[in-house]
């Protein structure tokens, strides 16, 4: 049988995605560094001359979910039509990335996957925030909005949302929880400048 030799990164890749494909089809927990091994056909060096352990593989399984779905928000973003309030709406539906990913995300919540957890949400913050930027900009233009910082806003916003609602980092009451939903539209009407009812829709 003939070796087969792969770029770096494309290696790196491929063992990604294959432990993508089985945390979704078996769940993280009865996934093993050894069944991505037999999944793909390679030497227990090669996996971990990527990967130390399989926190590590977990991490760059939920960065790669993240890139993709920034990727799609990105996408959606440029081909969407529309006035602010429904390109916001676009992004924040576009950006829930649970769904059929949630066994691999609620891995983050466990108290030894906390650090990853922060960079994590950090990265995303600062990506995302970018996006909403320019259709606060776009708000601005169509008197939507009215802010002179439309980064600043986008960033304190996800960051908000984020980690207050995120149960991994706050052990909220589910009353504690329904509280600060349903402040949030309120506080973001102030925080945009926005019109009284303009952000209702998120927390239906």
């Amino acid at each position: 049988m003939v070796r087969v030799v792969k770029k770096p990164q494309e290696r790196r890749a491929e063992i990604v995605n294959a432990a993508l494909k089985l945390f979704k089809a078996q769940g993280y927990e009865k996934t093993t560094m050894q069944d991505v091994m037999t999944h793909l056909a390679i030497a227990k060096g090669t996996i971990y001359h990527y990967f130390k352990s399989k926190e590590e593989l977990l991490e760059a399984v939920v960065r790669e979910i993240v890139g993709a779905n920034f990727a799609e928000m990105t996408l959606a973003l440029e081909n969407a039509k529309g006035d602010a309030l429904k390109k916001f709406k676009l992004l924040v539906k576009k950006g829930n990335i649970s769904g059929e990913n949630q066994d691999i995300l609620a891995q983050l919540h466990q108290k030894n996957n906390q650090a990853m957890h922060c960079r994590i949400l950090a990265e995303t913050i600062s990506k995302q925030a970018t996006l909403y930027a320019k259709v606060i900009e776009q708000g601005c233009e169509e008197k939507v909005f009215n802010t002179q910082k439309p980064l600043e806003c986008a960033e304190f916003f996800l960051s908000g949302i984020q980690f207050l609602t995120d149960e991994g980092f706050y052990p909220w009451s589910e009353e504690d929880m329904a509280r600060r939903l349903k402040a949030f539209p309120k506080i973001m009407e102030q925080l945009f400048g926005a019109k009284a009812g303009a952000f209702k829709f998120l927390f239906k």
